[in-house]
C-alpha cells in the first residue's frame, strides 16, 4: 500500500475521488498519488480487470467498472460509489479512447467511438457528479485533455478533436460552476511514457524506442514526460484549498508547447 505523504501533497482527507481510465498507465498514477493525499478512491476502467480490482485493494478503494460513453452506465457507477463510500468530492476524467490514421481513411463508427468515450464521457460524467457537489457547495473537477487538443496532430484527427472539446468544455464550465465553489481545470499532458505510445509507433511503422527518441528530440527538456509528473499536477488541482485556478489548462509538456490554451 503507498505511504501517505503530508507536507507539500494536498490534503483530501475525507474527500472521495472518482478516478476514471484507472486500470493502467496514468490513471493509475493520478489514483495513487491522490490516494498519498488522505482521499477515498473509486477507480474506473471500461471493462473489470484484474489491474482494476489489483489497484483498488492497494488503495483500500472501490473498483467500478463501466463504459463512460454510456450514460446509463456513467449514473450507476456514481450511484454505486455514493453508496458505498460517499458523495464524488473530486473527480479526475482521466478515460480516453485512441485510433491513428489519415482523415480520408478513417471510419465513421470509430470517429464517434472516440467521440462518445473522450468528450462525451467526461459530459456524461460531470452531469452524474455535479448534484452531489451542489449538496455539499464544493467540490473539484479536473479533465485531462492532451496537448494535441491545443495543437492538433496529423492522423490523430478524432482523438485531437475530442481533446480540444475538452478544453472547451472546461472553459465553459469553470466560469459557470465557480460560483457554487465547484472549481474546473483541466491538464494537457504532452508526449508521456504510457502505453498509448505504441499506438503512434504502430501508426509508424516503427518501435516504441524509436518512437520515444523521436518524440524526446522534438522537446526542449530533451525527454518525453512521466505519469508521476502528470499526476503531480492533477494533484495540485483538486486542492481545496487552492480555489482561484479555474477553466485554465495547465499544459505539461517538457516546453514543447508554450501557446495560449
Amino acid at each position: 500500500m503507498p505511504e501517505r505523504i503530508g507536507g507539500v501533497y494536498p490534503n483530501l482527507e475525507g474527500k472521495v475521488v472518482l478516478v476514471t481510465g484507472a486500470a493502467q498507465g496514468m490513471g493509475a498514477m493520478h489514483a495513487r498519488r491522490l490516494f498519498a493525499s488522505g482521499a477515498t478512491l473509486a477507480v474506473n476502467d471500461r471493462e473489470t480487470s484484474a489491474e482494476l480490482e489489483a489497484l483498488a485493494t492497494e488503495l483500500s478503494g472501490l473498483a467500478v467498472p463501466g463504459d463512460v460513453s454510456d450514460p446509463d452506465q456513467v449514473r450507476a457507477i456514481v450511484q454505486r460509489v455514493e453508496k458505498e463510500i460517499g458523495t464524488v468530492d473530486v473527480l479526475v476524467a482521466n478515460h480516453a479512447f485512441m485510433s491513428m490514421g489519415p482523415l480520408v481513411d478513417a471510419d465513421l463508427a470509430d470517429w464517434w467511438k472516440v467521440m462518445d468515450t473522450n468528450l462525451g464521457g467526461t459530459f456524461h460524467l460531470i452531469q452524474a457528479v455535479l448534484p452531489g457537489m451542489r449538496r455539499r457547495g464544493a467540490g473539484r473537477i479536473v479533465v485531462i485533455s492532451s496537448e494535441w487538443g491545443v495543437t492538433g496532430w496529423p492522423n490523430a484527427t478524432a482523438y485531437s478533436a475530442s481533446k480540444a472539446g475538452l478544453i472547451s468544455l472546461v472553459k465553459t464550465l469553470g466560469r459557470e460552476l465557480a460560483p457554487e465553489g465547484i472549481i474546473v481545470n483541466a491538464v494537457a499532458p504532452g508526449v508521456t511514457d504510457t502505453a498509448q505510445l505504441e499506438v503512434d509507433a504502430r501508426s509508424a511503422g516503427i518501435s516504441l524506442d524509436e518512437m520515444r527518441t523521436i518524440y524526446a528530440s522534438t522537446i526542449p527538456l530533451g525527454r518525453i514526460g512521466t505519469p508521476s509528473e502528470i499526476a503531480a499536477a492533477v494533484a495540485l488541482l483538486c486542492d481545496f484549498r487552492l480555489s482561484a485556478i479555474i477553466g485554465q489548462v495547465v499544459q505539461v509538456n517538457g516546453g514543447s508547447t508554450r501557446g495560449r490554451a
